[in-house]
């Protein structure tokens, strides 16, 4: 086959170049990506010609040294030969070892038995899919009023220190720590800043072999529920509170026991003592952002011991607190053992590298590990060296002190946007956290107010999903998130939610 067949149509490799290449990479690598998708894919079969770099130079419009180099690099990596006065070739033996079935054209002709359909309702045992969860728009990032919560935040990211501790981290030495599989134990350089700077700071102090490293806090929970929780286990549940605790619980479990909670956290009282395990958010409480008085963690602590039950501590958040002053996390006044700590490293500046951690007595973090082993082994042991270096040299500390000051900042705007656009709805003191629990009239739906805000560019919660019963949920309550939103758009994007508002009430009432 000529060069002139493998070229057939010029616009081909434009609309290849398109469509199968990141444009976030260099022209070199976008080149690469292409072709490796191409022959991978079965669109340059092997033995097949490559156009030449001058000729794909051409119809790309970029440099012919970069396809001279993409295709050597391509070369030494065996997805091309170079044939002296002949061009580059697919490498013949490219495809080796892929196992893609060649329909055989005979089988239509046989009398095959049809196949029959899986009753995959017979088999689940559970249907994740159907719980109540939060949800949000999957272009947020795109409005221009994004009130999400728990998001990234691009102005506060810490690009150069991070690419710092990536690059450390990919040194000859880091290398031989973090790129041999682990098995069931964690990168000892961050275990070691948990327990020396991360902890301290909440007033926990723990020996290494009480620290286990989970993918977020969200894995360390449904760790803690397989290993712990059966169909007869009651669990104790904040409501509102957070909705994924609430369904990992609930996948566990039958018995799920609804906790009230009021301006002073958690409300304790003796209908604890029925419960096997209590699941609390004492520093900022999801999703009303109330702190647990210390008045109330004594007695909670106190039932706990009475009722030989236990207490899981989710003290996401803990360092974000202003006005007051920070509070101890729990675990801090525990006594007996009988509080089991999840935390959360990377929620606070980059929640996509889920980073989170579980701190508990020996005897349960060796099974804990043992369990994590048949789920994943264990987290990125590189992501593990790269946070462990962010926080050694400082910019963990440092980035918790700058975005505390950019949330007091931010939530003092949404205070005085809220008063004055919104003078209707009750707000949530806002001492912290990095979003606001907003209580409106009782005819407000918010779920409905969220879609008709969601198409003016507002993107807000509806607060429905936070209550264990769904059917009896109050619909007039919101979370505001502010950590993803720019300060001087926060009054602007409140004052368009308030105009929704009155068109929304207006629609009601007719």
């Amino acid at each position: 086959m000529s060069s002139q067949a493998a070229m057939q149509k010029p616009v081909m490799w434009e609309r290849l170049f398109e469509r199968e290449s990141a444009p976030n990479l260099s022209l070199q690598g976008r080149v690469r990506q292409m072709l490796v998708s191409a022959i991978l894919s079965g669109h340059l079969p092997p033995g097949m010609p490559v156009p030449s770099s001058r000729q794909l130079a051409d119809q790309l419009c970029i440099a012919r040294n970069t396809v001279v180099f993409a295709y050597q690099q391509l070369v030494s990596e065996g997805y091309l030969v170079s044939r002296e006065r002949s061009g580059h070739f697919v490498c013949d033996s490219v495809m080796q070892g892929h196992s893609g079935s060649v329909p055989d054209p005979t089988a239509a002709m046989l009398d095959v038995e049809a196949p029959q359909r899986v009753r995959w309702d017979e088999r689940l045992r559970f249907r994740p899919s159907q719980q109540r969860n939060i949800t949000k728009p999957q272009d947020w990032q795109k409005q221009p009023y994004p009130f999400v919560y728990g998001q990234f935040d691009a102005d506060l990211f810490p690009t150069a220190e991070w690419r710092e501790c990536c690059i450390k981290a990919l040194s000859v030495l880091d290398i031989r720590s973090w790129a041999p599989d682990l098995i069931t134990h964690d990168d000892p350089a961050l275990i070691e800043q948990i327990r020396t700077q991360v902890l301290p700071r909440r007033g926990v102090w723990a020996d290494a072999e009480e620290i286990v490293i989970t993918v977020g806090a969200q894995h360390a929970l449904y760790l803690l529920a397989d290993l712990l929780v059966n169909e007869d286990t009651v669990v104790g549940m904040e409501d509102p509170g957070y909705p994924d605790a609430r369904n990992i619980f609930a996948s566990h479990t039958r018995h799920l026991l609804p906790m009230p909670v009021d301006e002073g956290g958690l409300c304790t009282g003796t209908h604890l003592l029925g419960c096997d395990y209590v699941f609390v958010t004492p520093g900022h409480q999801c999703p009303t952002t109330v702190t647990l008085s210390m008045e109330r963690r004594e007695t909670l602590l106190a039932l706990a011991r009475q009722a030989d039950s236990m207490i899981i501590e989710d003290d996401f958040e803990s360092e974000s607190r202003w006005g007051e002053g920070a509070i101890p996390a729990l675990k801090s006044q525990d006594r007996d053992g009988r509080v089991i700590y999840v935390g959360s490293l990377a929620k606070s500046f980059a929640p996509g590298l889920r980073i989170g951690y579980i701190v508990a007595p020996r005897e349960l973090t060796r099974e804990l590990r043992a369990l994590r082993r048949l789920m994943l082994r264990h987290p990125s042991a590189y992501i593990q060296r790269a946070f462990s270096l962010f926080i050694s040299l400082g910019h963990h500390h440092s980035l918790l002190r700058k975005q505390s000051q950019a949330y007091q900042r931010r939530g003092a705007e949404l205070a005085h946007a809220l008063a004055r656009h919104l003078p209707d709805f009750t707000p949530t003191p806002i001492t912290g956290s990095s979003s606001c629990w907003l209580q409106g009239p009782p005819w407000l739906n918010a779920a409905q107010l969220s879609e008709a805000a969601l198409a003016e560019g507002v993107v807000v919660e509806p607060g429905d999903v936070f209550f264990m019963n769904g059917a009896d949920a109050p619909r007039n309550f919101l979370r505001v998130g502010f950590t993803s939103i720019r300060p001087e758009l926060i009054e602007p994007g409140i004052a368009k939610l308030a105009q929704v508002v009155r068109r929304y009430r207006l629609r009601a009432a007719a």
